[in-house]
């Protein structure tokens, strides 16, 4: 129970300044890779 409240408070505040404050998720890695087998991997 003694999350909830923090989590409310924090739901309330993006309410209000209507912004979420999630960091951004963009994936910065390789975009495609061929398939190794696990024979062929070092």
């Amino acid at each position: 129970m003694g999350r909830v409240a923090g989590w409310l408070a924090h739901w309330m505040e993006q309410l209000y300044y209507k912004r979420l404050y999630r960091p951004e998720q963009n994936y910065t890695g390789v975009r495609s890779r061929p398939y190794v087998p696990m024979e062929e991997r070092e």
